[in-house]
């Protein structure tokens, strides 16, 4: 009687611990549900970001591409790159972000349960969240003008060898000595049967 009586005194103690620890790894793997996503989105400002963002790189990405296009080609004229700049700004305004925010919810849904987007939703309601979502875009621009220098070296390279493609294909296939290269593929080796 007195094994039984310790037996159900154990269990009754270690058997809610026990319940309660499967109940938290089953709710911590729970992928987040579609409506907290949106609500993370909605408390990071996802949206406003992303298309303050969009701005910031389009901004970027034409100065970075009018200095090389000047570079390149000084012939252009300022109605050229002006028209230049208009194609990108409708690029940006076409973009569907309402369609991509949504095809980005199951990618969440993939990496976080629903513990980790409460946590972030807290973190993201706390002062120091806050701050971050407000300081991001001036982080994330100053970012890309550091990284811009980098860029820029990359973005010259890759024009030259543009450049040096195009040049080889109105002279008609030479190699870099200036040699002609044969248009049409050597013979085959093997003896047709």
């Amino acid at each position: 009687m007195k094994a039984n009586c310790l037996t159900a005194i154990i269990l009754g103690v270690c058997m809610p611990a026990a319940l309660a620890q499967v109940t938290v790894s089953v709710a911590g793997d729970t992928p987040a549900t579609s409506e907290q996503i949106q609500r993370l989105f909605a408390i990071m400002e996802v949206r406003e970001q992303t298309h303050r963002m969009m701005n910031s790189m389009v901004q970027q990405m034409q100065a970075m591409s009018e200095a090389t296009i000047k570079a390149r080609y000084p012939q252009i004229t300022g109605a050229e790159l002006a028209k230049l700049d208009r194609i990108s700004e409708e690029v940006l305004k076409e973009m569907p972000l309402d369609a991509m925010l949504d095809d980005m919810i199951p990618v969440y849904q993939k990496y976080l349960n629903q513990a980790d987007v409460d946590a972030m939703i807290v973190f993201y309601q706390s002062p120091t969240g806050k701050k971050l979502i407000a300081e991001m875009p001036q982080i994330t621009q100053e970012a890309m003008q550091v990284s811009y220098r980098h860029m820029e070296k990359q973005v010259d390279a890759v024009m030259q060898k543009v450049e040096d493609m195009v040049k080889e294909g109105q002279q008609g296939g030479t190699d870099q000595k200036g040699h002609a290269q044969p248009t049409t593929p050597p013979p085959s080796s093997q003896n047709p049967q």
